[in-house]
């Protein structure tokens, strides 16, 4: 992927700019990124963040319901949003010649969303069905991002459910919509990006035609969501009745993605000599030299990496036979990090997990949808867009011993564990 020049302003409302020409194809990705996620949802209001993302494709005081679909789709365009801790973006890729229709859309929905009733309650139950068909109906479902955090995690930012509970969703209401709205809809909490083949000066042109007269509000402030290490192991348990097979998912803290970003990429390497290939660590002896397990993966954050604030997650997750207990599984899993604690993984690993990691981002990256959305959330929470060029250099400089300093912050004494039982219809 080639550098591409990155141009950026604020508007007189707050709202952050960022155009990033490429005229390689003609399309345009636009994208809107919103300083609010899960972690930002106010108590008794588990799910509210994804919810008032479905209400935000619901019409708006100038289009109808469904008009939004089709204005993207007749373009031959695609678009849609998601939810993240710590944010929540909104995107449409079309023919370059669609941007205006695009920018008209955003800006439309900035301004006065359709927040009815009618529209309330739809989506309610919308989200509800996508609980049961994603989470309660579903062998793992939720496992890990719904079931780790409240054994890691003490505080209702970092511990709750953020795909939400269904008394929580039900008793939602219209004033809890437009005080979220006026809340964290303001535009100076927004990062507006503009991506693909597009002339600068013209695309400035139309930002300002369609979202300066978004009226300003101010930005919130941003609570701390810090709350202090584990000093212990902590333990829960969780039976899933559609579970096959005993699980496992084992919780850390990791360093603060934001102002410690060489040692949170640090784990992400680390993650990758664990369990990204059949060569790997945890691969080699759990699956195919004990075997203890079936499956076994580690992720430096729940959804992925460079998707939230501090404080992160890395996991490790086993799916194992009956007869493999997990203690086991963690005995073997305190094995491997204690081995990369005392001598750093050799130069042709280590180059092995940093060159699939730089091929993976280039590769991401080149997908117009993927870099338009990267540029916007890496403006949100790092400030920096320009980073999406950097990362796989960065990435490859991440040292030997830098990972043996990430696999040493692992520690028994200071993880949580969750065990997953299978319920009825599992494994007895």
């Amino acid at each position: 992927m080639a550098v591409s020049e990155l141009h950026k302003f604020t508007l007189d409302n707050g709202l952050r700019v960022v155009l990033a020409p490429d005229p390689t194809a003609p399309v345009v990705g636009v994208s809107v990124h919103y300083d609010v996620g899960f972690r930002s949802e106010p108590e008794g209001r588990t799910g509210f963040a994804h919810l008032f993302e479905h209400l935000m494709f619901q019409g708006s005081e100038s289009l109808e319901k469904l008009a939004h679909f089709r204005w993207v789709q007749s373009s031959g365009g695609t678009f849609n949003g998601s939810t993240h801790p710590d944010y929540t973006d909104y995107f449409e890729v079309l023919p370059s010649a669609a941007l205006e229709r695009a920018l008209f859309l955003e800006a439309d929905r900035m301004r006065a969303p359709k927040l009815t009733q009618e529209n309330l309650t739809n989506q309610i139950d919308v989200v509800k069905e996508e609980i049961r068909l994603n989470v309660l109906n579903r062998p793992y479902g939720g496992f890990p991002w719904i079931l780790l955090p409240p054994v890691l995690y003490s505080t209702f930012p970092n511990a709750h459910n953020g795909y939400g509970d269904f008394t929580d969703l039900e008793q939602a209401t219209l004033d809890d919509c437009a005080a979220f709205f006026d809340t964290y809809y303001a535009p100076a909490n927004a990062v507006l990006t503009v991506a693909g083949d597009l002339d600068v000066d013209r695309t400035r042109e139309l930002v300002h035609k369609h979202f300066d007269d978004v009226p300003a509000r101010p930005r919130p402030q941003r609570p701390s969501f810090a709350e202090p290490r584990p000093t212990q192991e902590l333990r829960g348990t969780h039976t899933d009745p559609h579970a096959p097979l005993p699980a496992l998912a084992v919780g850390y803290r990791m360093p603060d993605p934001i102002n410690e970003l060489d040692a949170y990429l640090a784990n992400l390497v680390l993650a990758g000599v664990l369990a990204d290939s059949d060569s790997s660590r945890l691969q080699q002896r759990l699956v195919h030299t004990e075997p203890l397990v079936t499956d076994v993966g580690a992720g430096a954050g729940l959804f992925g990496p460079f998707e939230a604030r501090d404080p992160d997650t890395f996991s490790v997750t086993a799916i194992h036979p009956p007869e493999t207990s997990a203690e086991q599984v963690l005995d073997a899993l305190d094995a491997e990090l204690e081995a990369l604690a005392t001598t750093p993984p050799g130069p042709e690993e280590l180059t092995k997990v940093t060159a699939r990691w730089s091929a993976a981002l280039h590769s991401e990256h080149d997908r117009l949808v993927s870099r338009t959305l990267a540029l916007g959330s890496l403006e949100l929470l790092h400030g920096d867009a320009g980073l999406v060029y950097a990362l796989p250099e960065r990435m490859a400089a991440v040292t030997a011993e830098q990972v043996s300093e990430a696999a040493k912050a692992l520690r028994p004494d200071s993880r949580a564990v969750l065990v997953v039982e299978p319920g009825q219809g599992g494994a007895q």
